[in-house]
């Protein structure tokens, strides 16, 4: 009986002891999660951070990379049983494939290892612009980027380019035809340098930043995207004190144009070359390389040249905004194109008429009360075949002075004149409210009569010179950074 009841007893204490036992909660090794893959480029550093849980406690990381370098920046907190693990990890010189692995040891000495993955690349150098920007963006030096639709700057935003910088418009038409629209209130700051200018072309084109002329595009190669729009709230002559610019589509608000605020700020275009735009959008309906609504005197534009581009060169829709050093190149339609009483100035620019340039210059009057006359001054037009020197029409208003023309065809053969249009602009010349003061031409050979080149009486304003006599023009040494001064196409200016 006694070696029963100590049987019982010793069964009874090996089972309380194996309860009491199997009571104590079960402690999971480490768990991580790592970050998903990333991409890292040549030669810089990121943090990659694991996220863990230790129900024993945290007691050490090591770590370990391939294609790069890796250390702990960050560790977890000893005895913690969750927390953070940041890697700081520096890509090699190699792109391709790397992989950073963590491991955790708990204070029971349990581990575990966890592998981020990481992709090595070379610098990112183009970047694909698909939606309106709403934020201050900066565009960086030495990079390309591509509008991939209608791209507008909002309201109360800055776009700032940086010297060097390629801009690349995707092909379409219609409402897929790419552009860079500035909205009025909103601001770009496209700054380029002689050295570096900021330069907008198509996909097409094969261009780098750094380069200045094509490889692979001729200069009279057109409409292979938009063009770049600038629209401000200063005054335009039109049906209301604001209306939708040529060129894009009415259900765009960000279209409108015009104000009250004749000094209103668009921002600066200086140093900047647009080229191979125009894309129609519809029947006779094509974007300018430049076009400039309702543009405010406190805009800042110089030193731009427009290439190729299958409408206007740059057309003025009201404001008053001023342009000097500016260069139009093979233009399909017009080298500058005036409508809605610009009030503003043009000085010191250049028309090279292409195949296809109809008028060097059209001025258009006002199409509503608001009047104001313009001043276009010292430029230099080379003609061509089937182009005229310009065309005033529908009451054009303003000064025109110390302008030369040459290589146009002669006007019996060709359309090499300067023609007033309609009663109202003529009776403006008559009153003083359309002037031209020191006109030079070298008229075509076999002609010398100046008023079958110079109608409606603006001979009187004009004189005949040798070709390279002329002592008005253009100060064409501005232009050397441009792709027509690098082509030769400056040579007798």
């Amino acid at each position: 009986m006694k070696k029963f009841f100590l049987y019982a007893t010793v069964v009874t204490l090996a089972l309380f002891s194996a309860c009491k036992k199997s009571d104590s909660p079960s402690l999971n090794p480490p768990a991580i999660t790592p970050p998903a893959s990333q991409v890292v480029k040549v030669g810089t550093s990121a943090d990659i951070s694991f996220d863990y849980t230790a129900d024993a406690g945290f007691k050490s990381a090591t770590v370990s990379a391939t294609n790069g370098t890796a250390s702990i920046k960050t560790d977890g907190v000893a005895g913690a049983t969750s927390g953070k693990v940041v890697v700081l990890f520096t890509a090699g010189t190699q792109t391709g494939a790397g992989s950073v692995e963590l491991t955790i040891t708990d204070d029971k000495a349990n581990t575990t290892t966890s592998t981020a993955v990481i992709s090595v690349e070379l610098e990112q150098t183009t970047f694909y612009i698909n939606s309106n920007i709403s934020e201050n963006t900066t565009w960086m030096a030495g990079k390309t980027y591509v509008l991939q639709s209608r791209i507008a700057v909002l309201n109360g935003v800055t776009l700032t380019i940086e010297p060097g910088v390629v801009v690349k418009g995707e092909a379409g038409t219609g409402a897929n035809a790419t552009a860079l629209l500035i909205a009025r209130g909103a601001k770009l700051m496209a700054e380029g340098t002689a050295e570096a200018p900021i330069i907008f072309t198509s996909v097409a084109d094969e261009i780098a930043p750094g380069e200045i002329t094509s490889p692979n595009l001729d200069p009279n190669f057109n409409g292979l995207w938009g063009g770049l729009l600038i629209l401000g709230k200063a005054p335009i002559s039109a049906a209301a004190e604001s209306v939708q610019i040529e060129g894009i589509p009415p259900s765009d608000q960000n279209g409108l144009y015009g104000g009250t605020v004749s000094d209103d700020n668009s921002g600066v275009i200086r140093y900047v070359s647009i080229r191979h735009g125009g894309a129609n959008i519809g029947e006779g309906n094509e974007i300018n390389g430049l076009t400039l609504g309702g543009v405010g005197s406190g805009t800042v534009i110089n030193n731009i040249e427009i290439v190729a581009n299958q409408d206007d060169g740059v057309e003025f829709f009201g404001g008053t905004v001023n342009v000097s050093n500016a260069i139009v190149w093979n233009a399909g339609d017009d080298g500058f194109d005036t409508d809605q009483a610009w009030g503003g100035t043009l000085d010191n620019f250049a028309v090279l008429c292409g195949p296809n340039t109809d008028h060097s210059l059209e001025i258009d009057g006002p199409e509503g009360a608001y009047n104001a006359g313009n001043i276009v001054k010292n430029g230099t037009i080379k003609g061509n075949p089937a182009s005229q020197l310009g065309d005033f029409r529908d009451g054009a208003r303003g000064s025109f002075e110390n302008i030369y023309f040459f290589n146009f065809a002669d006007p019996a053969n060709g359309r090499g004149d300067l023609s007033l249009s309609g009663t109202e602009t003529n009776d403006n010349f008559q009153n003083g409210i359309l002037t031209f003061n020191n006109l030079q031409v070298s008229l075509p050979a076999g002609v010398t009569d100046m008023t079958l080149v110079f109608h409606g009486g603006t001979d009187v304003h004009a004189t005949n010179v040798a070709p390279g006599a002329n002592t008005v023009g253009v100060n064409a040494s501005v232009f050397g950074w441009t792709w027509a001064s690098q082509a030769g196409e400056l040579t007798g200016f």
